[in-house]
C-alpha cells in the first residue's frame, strides 16, 4: 500500500501542478511565478492532510520528488502550453484528475493512520480541495469549491467509496480506483451538464 499511495500522491500532485500552471500562465505570469502556482496547487491539500493526521514532516517538504514532479509540470506547460490548451478547458480536466486522486490518496491515508471512516473521508475530501483552494487565493480569484459544479461533493463521494470499501474488507486498490473514477466522473459530469448545489440569492 505504502507504494500504491505515493504512486497515487504524485501523479496526483503532477495534474494539479499542471492545472496550477495552467492557471498561473493564462493571467501571464513569469517563470517563477508559474512555478511557485504549480507547487501551492500541487502540494497545498498534501501537507494540511499530513499535519492533520500527523504525518511530520508532510510528504511534499520532506520528500524531493513532489518538488521535482511540480517543477517539471510547471516548466512544462510554461514552455509547451499551446500543446496543454489545445484541450477544452484543460485547468478544469486537471483539476478534476487531481481532486479525484487527492481525495482518494487521502481517504486512505487517513485510514492507514487510523483515523475513524467519517473523519477520513473528510480529511480526504479536505487535501482533495485544498490545493484549489490556495491556487486560486493566489490568483485573487473565489475558490472554485466556493462557487462551482459540485466540487467537493465529488472528492466527497470518491472519498467515501474508499472508506465503504475499507469497511467491507474489500481490496484498497480496487475501492481507490472506484472511488477516483466517481469523483472524476463527478466533476466532469457537473461541468458539462452545470450541475450544482442551490447559490445564495441576497435580496437587494
Amino acid at each position: 500500500m505504502p507504494t500504491v499511495l505515493l504512486t497515487l500522491d504524485l501523479i496526483g500532485t503532477f495534474v494539479f501542478a499542471l492545472s496550477g500552471a495552467t492557471a498561473g500562465v493564462k493571467r501571464r505570469l513569469d517563470l517563477f511565478g508559474v512555478l511557485v502556482l504549480a507547487f501551492a496547487a500541487a502540494s497545498s491539500g498534501g501537507i494540511v492532510r499530513d499535519l492533520l493526521i500527523g504525518a511530520v514532516p508532510p510528504a511534499a517538504v520532506s520528500d524531493w520528488r513532489y518538488l521535482a514532479v511540480s517543477i517539471v509540470a510547471g516548466v512544462t506547460t510554461f514552455y509547451w502550453h499551446p500543446f496543454i490548451a489545445r484541450l477544452r478547458s484543460p485547468v478544469l480536466v486537471f483539476d478534476g484528475a487531481g481532486l479525484a486522486l487527492f481525495a482518494v490518496s487521502g481517504t486512505q491515508k487517513a485510514l492507514a493512520f487510523g483515523l475513524n471512516p467519517v473523519m477520513a473521508a473528510l480529511l480526504g475530501m479536505l487535501s482533495a480541495i485544498g490545493g484549489g483552494i490556495v491556487r486560486d487565493v493566489l490568483l485573487a480569484e473565489v475558490p472554485t469549491v466556493l462557487r462551482s459544479e459540485l466540487y467537493a461533493v465529488a472528492a466527497l463521494g470518491g472519498a467515501a467509496v474508499v472508506v465503504i470499501g475499507s469497511l467491507l474488507n474489500l481490496s484498497a486498490s480496487a475501492a481507490m480506483i472506484i472511488g477516483a473514477a466517481l469523483c472524476f466522473g463527478l466533476r466532469l459530469m457537473a461541468i458539462y451538464f452545470n450541475w450544482h448545489l442551490p447559490t445564495a440569492r441576497p435580496i437587494d
